[in-house]
Parts: C-alpha cells; sequence; structure tokens
C-alpha cells in the first residue's frame, strides 16, 4: 500500500512544485510592491470593499466607486463570493493579492501536470514554467487584485481536461468562467463549439449555449438593472459602425504587439490547435473598443489568454505528431521549446525581472511618512481618497474616491506625489476647496507628499 500511495503521489510532486514556486514568487513580488506604497490603480480597494461586504454578508456596495454603488452593476462576477470567508479569517487588502498569487500557481500546477504528460519530466516542467511567469500573468500580478484571478485556473483546468480528453471534466471546470465576468460567457461558448467537434458529443452545444445565455442574461439583464445608469457600463466602448467606416482602427502597433506576444508564448505551433478560437472574445472586446488601454499586452487583460494560448500549443504539438508533413512534425517536436526560450528572452523585460534590484525598484523612502498619515484616520471613519492609500484604508475605514460626488467626509486624504491627482491640485486644502465648497477644513498631517485633512465648520 506505501508503494501504490507513492506512485500515485510521484506524478503530481513536480507540478505542485511549480505551482508553489509561482505562488511564493509572486506573493514576494507583491510584499515587496506593497510595503513600496505601489498603487497602479483604485482595483484593489475596490475589489477590498467588496469582500469587506461579502465577509458581513452583505450586498456588494462599493462607495469607491459611488454613494450606494452595487458592484455587480459594473461587471456580473457573483463567483468573487468566494472571497468573503476568506477575508473574515484575514481582514486585510494585501489577502486578495496572496488570494490572486494562489490562484495563479493552482493554474501552473495544472498546466505543468499535462504538459508533463504530453511533453515528457523535463520539457514539461519547463513549458509549466514557462506558462506560470508568462507575460499576461506577470502583468496582472504587477496591476494588483483583480476578478480575472478566477478564471486563469478554472481555465487551466478546463482545457488541460480537454486535451486529456476528459470532456466531462473540462464542460464542468468552464461552466462558472460565467460567473467571473460577463464577457466570458462567450469564451465559453467558443470552448464549448471546439469541444463538440473535438468530441462530437453534444456536451460541447449544452456548453456553448451556456455560455451565451449567461452573456445575454448579464448583459441585457443583470448589469443594466443593478447599474446606476441602467446599462452595461462598457458596451458603449464599442462603437461598431466606426469601425467598419475606418477599418484602419484596427491596425494598432499595440494591437500587432498583443498578438506578436501571444503567436510566440503559443510558439507558434498554437496556431495549429482549434483551441486558438477560444482566444477570439477576449481579443475581439478589446481590439474593437476605443479605450486604447484594452490593446496593449500591459495591465491584466492578457491574463485570461495565457491558459488558452499554452493548452491551444500543448494541443498543436500533439496535432503535429500524426501530420503527413515531415517538417510540422519535426517543428512540433521543437516548438514547445519556442515557447521556452520566449519565456527567457522576455524574462527581463517583465516585472519580475525587478526583483534581481530590490533597493532600486522598491524603495520605501515615504514609508514613515505614510505610517504615520493613516495613523491619524481612526477606524470606521469615512475617508476621501486618492489612490495614493486607498488601499491601506480601505480594509479599516469607508473610503470615496475623490474623482466622485460623495458625501462630506470626516477625513480628506491626499497623496500629492502618487495619487493620481490633476496637476493644479496642490493641497488638501485646494482639493478640499473644490469638492467640498462651503466647507473649512483643517489640515492634521502634512509631510512626505500626503496630506490629511478635516472639516472644522462650514458656512451658511
Amino acid at each position: 500500500m506505501r508503494g501504490f500511495r507513492g506512485g500515485q503521489l510521484r506524478p503530481l510532486l513536480v507540478p505542485a512544485a511549480v505551482g508553489l514556486m509561482t505562488t511564493a514568487l509572486y506573493s514576494v513580488f507583491s510584499a515587496l510592491q506593497w510595503r513600496s506604497l505601489a498603487a497602479p490603480s483604485w482595483d484593489l480597494g475596490i475589489f477590498t470593499q467588496l469582500a469587506r461586504q461579502y465577509a458581513a454578508l452583505e450586498a456588494p456596495i462599493v462607495t469607491i466607486k459611488g454613494e450606494g454603488f452595487n458592484l455587480l452593476g459594473d461587471h456580473f462576477h457573483p463567483l468573487l463570493v468566494l472571497l468573503g470567508p476568506v477575508f473574515t479569517v484575514f481582514p486585510h487588502a494585501f489577502t486578495l493579492l496572496v488570494v490572486q498569487n494562489a490562484l495563479f500557481g493552482l493554474a501552473a500546477a495544472a498546466l505543468t501536470s499535462a504538459a508533463i504528460r504530453l511533453l515528457g519530466s523535463t520539457t514539461g516542467t519547463l513549458f509549466g514554467l514557462a506558462f506560470a511567469f508568462s507575460w499576461g500573468l506577470q502583468g496582472a500580478v504587477e496591476a494588483q487584485f483583480h476578478e480575472i484571478a478566477f478564471a486563469v485556473p478554472l481555465l487551466a483546468l478546463s482545457l488541460t481536461a480537454f486535451l486529456l480528453r476528459k470532456w466531462v471534466a473540462s464542460m464542468l471546470w468552464a461552466m462558472p468562467l460565467v460567473f467571473v465576468k460577463e464577457d466570458l460567457g462567450l469564451t465559453v461558448a467558443a470552448l464549448g463549439i471546439v469541444l463538440a467537434v473535438r468530441s462530437r458529443h453534444p456536451l460541447g452545444v449544452w456548453l456553448a449555449v451556456w455560455g451565451v445565455g449567461w452573456f445575454a442574461l448579464a448583459s441585457l439583464v443583470i448589469l443594466p438593472l443593478l447599474n446606476p445608469n441602467g446599462a452595461w457600463a462598457y458596451s458603449s466602448s464599442i462603437d461598431l459602425l466606426a469601425i467598419l467606416t475606418n477599418p484602419a482602427a484596427l491596425l494598432q502597433p499595440q494591437k500587432g504587439v498583443t498578438l506578436a506576444l501571444l503567436l510566440v508564448a503559443g510558439g507558434l505551433i498554437a496556431v495549429r490547435s482549434p483551441l486558438m478560437l477560444v482566444l477570439v472574445p477576449t481579443l475581439a472586446w478589446r481590439f474593437l473598443s476605443d479605450n486604447s488601454g484594452y490593446w496593449g499586452p500591459t495591465w491584466q487583460y492578457s491574463a485570461v489568454l495565457m491558459p488558452i494560448v499554452f493548452a491551444a500549443a500543448l494541443d498543436g504539438i500533439v496535432l503535429a505528431r500524426g501530420s503527413r508533413r515531415r517538417w510540422l512534425r519535426g517543428f512540433g517536436r521543437k516548438a514547445a521549446s519556442v515557447s521556452i526560450v520566449a519565456a527567457v528572452v522576455l524574462a527581463t523585460t517583465l516585472p519580475l525581472f525587478k526583483l534581481t534590484d530590490v533597493p532600486a525598484n522598491f524603495s520605501t523612502p515615504r514609508a514613515a511618512a505614510a505610517t504615520a498619515a493613516l495613523r491619524v484616520v481612526p477606524d470606521g471613519a469615512v475617508v476621501e481618497s486618492d489612490i495614493g492609500l486607498m488601499n491601506y484604508l480601505v480594509e479599516r475605514t469607508d473610503v470615496y474616491w475623490l474623482g466622485n460626488p460623495n458625501p462630506l467626509p470626516d477625513y480628506l486624504v491626499i497623496d500629492l506625489s502618487a495619487g493620481g491627482l490633476p496637476a493644479e491640485w496642490t493641497s488638501a486644502q485646494v482639493v478640499a476647496a473644490a469638492l467640498h465648497p462651503g466647507v473649512d477644513f483643517t489640515t492634521i498631517y502634512a509631510a512626505g507628499g500626503y496630506e490629511v485633512a478635516r472639516p472644522t465648520s462650514a458656512t451658511p
């Protein structure tokens, strides 16, 4: 019995090690980023408020987005309710970063396991590491927490089951994706179509119907119902008429860079696999949008593409093995090396490379000033803030972002150096006068670029 157990566990050891290494390295990066007070965006603050609400068994009202704003009216992500129990035990914004890193580690373990089965131990492990530290995942870690963290392992588990011809498991892992973000319903539908063709089983058809159905329900009913403007907030960024009248708009350099990186990550052989069609829904909404921030390979937008393109590469390699063309069979034997070498070459340009010089890339000269500013604000206070210290306040105060119309706060907290303020807002007094005219504010703390003010009186 002892030998049987060892034989069962041995194939899991290397994938588990890759998963743990992924989680650990990303968590080291996140910890250093957190310590250095980096605030790439307001997303971590938003999702921390959501987790805090779920932990209290309340609706996800996120005041950073606006007074009484239900975050389920912004994007459809009910699966994030899973953050509630975790936040109950570890009620900190940093917890969400560790959760995301662990989810990426789970995805890396799943992809590595499939790669080892199909490519052998050494090549499969290296291929798994190439996925684990791919540009799409590193970009998401640097951007901090986002809902797509849950999509990455679900896609990895579904697609590895697909590669191993476990059709039911592939379908079951894909189904919850519709509860991560509304557009992933179309990704599920695309996977369903590929699954139906490959398996010749109606399960794929049902999966496609499931995906399209939830996309329609979320975008046409649920999101407009819960959004304060009565509409799906992101549909207006896609102007098909403008694109049809000016097709050159699709030929933006940033889009080309994203496509080129996807092809290289997939070792070029990924185009051989029909799984590449699963990329289309995500690439479509990104490239058709008028928001240039969606076009390039940065931020978290490409994280969901990574398990798809690496699984497509594995599938392409398997298909190439059975090709009648000798050159394709030969390239199939080398294609995994293209992905691995590409990952090594790109490594110096990606966020984790910053770990090679921690003092230079994660400096903390303002840490003492930030800590002192945070101490001025008591727990439970109503705070109006820019993004500078938002993530550090949100777990214990009621935070509003100062870019929205907000009620009068107990405290106004600004970061003149990195808070994202307009250039003309040069002090807490100036910000207070712009946001709350007629109300006198007193600055009670100012150091290191941080200022904290509170209202003292109001004019009639």
